[in-house]
């Protein structure tokens, strides 16, 4: 039955029509809102960052040209440091679709009802998008440091405005990531 949205019913059918397809229209809101609770990731609470750790968060954007093409992005918040720390990666509509928390043991990451372990946070990384991202220096271009790291090359030039951009070019797969910060560096 299709959606009637006719704002003053000319009959009892017309009515009647109306506040079916209003029933119908809230059951798929309905639906569509428990699938995406069904997907939200929770880690379990085990804290392993320092609550005064440094933090950030905002979107970010990685492409890495494999075969065939990868594309992540959506808002993000990362707290910590390269050796502990706690990364969520959220929807449009803000849900937890992806979690990590690593220490020097071991990094795990939390997707939907499955939990994955990794030697490390850089090994997590590149099996779970199929490029190696320099965690290290992630930290400090985000703290507007300039850290070279293997075959990355940064923009911090707009990083007082919230704006990082970094490029790998050399090892393939090439790879692109931007990040715009809810709040720029002061």
């Amino acid at each position: 039955m299709p959606l009637v949205f006719n704002r003053f019913p000319h009959s009892p059918t017309t009515a009647m029509t109306h506040r079916a397809g209003w029933r119908n229209g809230l059951l798929w809101l309905a639906c569509i809102s428990l699938v995406g609770l069904g997907g939200c990731v929770q880690m379990p609470h085990t804290p392993t960052v320092d609550a005064g750790a440094d933090s950030w968060s905002g979107r970010l954007s990685l492409q890495v040209q494999t075969e065939p093409p990868q594309s992540f992005s959506g808002g993000f918040e990362i707290k910590g440091n390269p050796n502990n720390g706690e990364l969520m990666l959220n929807s449009p509509l803000g849900n937890t679709v992806l979690a990590a928390r690593w220490s020097p043991q071991q990094a795990t990451l939390y997707s939907g009802s499955e939990i994955r372990s990794y030697a490390s946070i850089d090994a997590l990384i590149e099996q779970s998008t199929g490029a190696s991202l320099p965690v290290a220096a992630l930290f400090d271009w985000l703290a507007g440091k300039d850290t070279p790291s293997n075959g990355w090359t940064a923009d911090l030039s707009r990083q007082p405005e919230g704006r990082i951009h970094a490029r790998r070019l050399q090892p393939l797969p090439q790879s692109d990531l931007r990040i715009v910060l809810d709040t720029p560096a002061h």
